[in-house]
């Protein structure tokens, strides 16, 4: 299957905590289990039921739609068309549902979640593009074809740019939304109890009845810079859970020997002395907490705690470095009532 989105290698993973054992039985209940690759990651989804329910045609009927519709990998996929300027191209239900929230979350963070920054992540170096020597007048250049406002959906469900040149990609939320789509499925089969991981990103729901006791899933410590060690864990039940982090992409202040992370600002156009490591956002789906998550590693801690506040949905825990270099915590209430000591 071909690649969906260009996931950033430096995302932070999430560590799903439990024995997947295939079809094991307790207490009446089977464990159902399902993993492999797609969209460019691997996916691990458990579901417990009574008895055993084999629903991988139906995954991979997800991730085929998805790519259909969303897949910059995939020439004839709707998105590509779209941005090699196809204005005949009629959008279905899945990529107007991830283009309403982008809108959502684009507006509420003032444009620091912008799903067409591609061509900067690009030219910065920090994408799968390639690089160039910017300076002012190049940034600005490219800037016209940033902007998310400048993409509208007709009447007739088509993509109409008030901008030629301006490109979609939706791989800061795409991957969430593919999450909410199996959760979805799940829920049309009548399972109650599951939890769905792709790529690291997580949905869960209800418990995990075996051991009587909610999902646990394990947050990576982003300044663990090879190999993996945990951060925390906390529980995960009827909640979505989403982790973004560029840590490894840094430079050193060779006066402060501060660290500073390099993240694309979609405002200013230019890489964004971030000190920000890391962002964990909760939130009722996956494809919302995924484009927060994303978006808290642009914008400053304090606009981002901001919007935590007016945002009572949504809980994060950001890992960050204080005026001394040192790592340093924000969580809100909602998160920390999670944390399994």
């Amino acid at each position: 299957m071909r690649d969906l989105l260009r996931f950033n290698v430096n995302t932070l993973r999430v560590l799903v905590l439990l024995p997947f054992l295939l079809g094991s039985c307790s207490k009446g209940v089977v464990r159902n289990f399902k993993s492999g690759e797609a969209l460019g990651t691997t996916y691990n989804i458990t579901y417990l039921t009574k008895g055993p329910l084999d629903v991988q045609r139906e995954i991979d009927s997800v991730f085929a739609a998805i790519n259909k519709s969303m897949s910059t990998y995939i020439p004839d996929s709707d998105i590509s068309r779209i941005n090699r300027g196809d204005s005949t191209v009629v959008i279905d239900t899945m990529f107007r549902e991830v283009m309403a929230l982008s809108a959502q979350v684009h507006a509420r963070t003032k444009g620091y979640f912008d799903p067409t920054v591609g061509v900067l992540v690009n030219a910065w170096g920090f994408g799968p593009g390639t690089a160039i020597i910017l300076d002012s007048a190049k940034v600005d250049s490219l800037r016209q074809y940033v902007g998310f406002d400048k993409v509208e959906i007709s009447p007739l469900f088509t993509i109409h740019m008030l901008q030629k040149g301006v490109q979609l990609d939706f791989n800061a939320i795409a991957k969430g939304y593919t999450i909410d789509r199996l959760a979805a499925m799940l829920d049309q089969k009548g399972v109650d109890n599951y939890l769905v991981e792709v790529g690291g990103e997580l949905v869960g729901k209800g418990e995990n009845l075996q051991k009587e006791k909610p999902w646990v899933v394990g947050i990576d410590d982003p300044q663990v810079e090879t190999g993996r060690a945990l951060k925390l864990k906390i529980q995960l039940r009827d909640r979505a859970l989403a982790s973004s982090g560029n840590y490894r992409k840094f430079r050193i202040d060779s006066i402060t020997g501060r660290r500073y992370v390099h993240t694309i600002d979609p405002i200013s156009g230019f890489t964004k002395d971030s000190n920000v490591l890391a962002a964990s956002v909760l939130a009722g789906n996956c494809a919302e907490a995924d484009a927060y998550a994303t978006a808290f590693m642009a914008m400053d801690l304090d606009e981002s705690i901001k919007l935590l506040v007016e945002q009572k949905e949504l809980e994060a825990y950001i890992i960050y470095l204080d005026e001394q270099g040192k790592a340093a915590e924000f969580m809100t209430t909602g998160f920390r009532e999670l944390v399994v000591e």
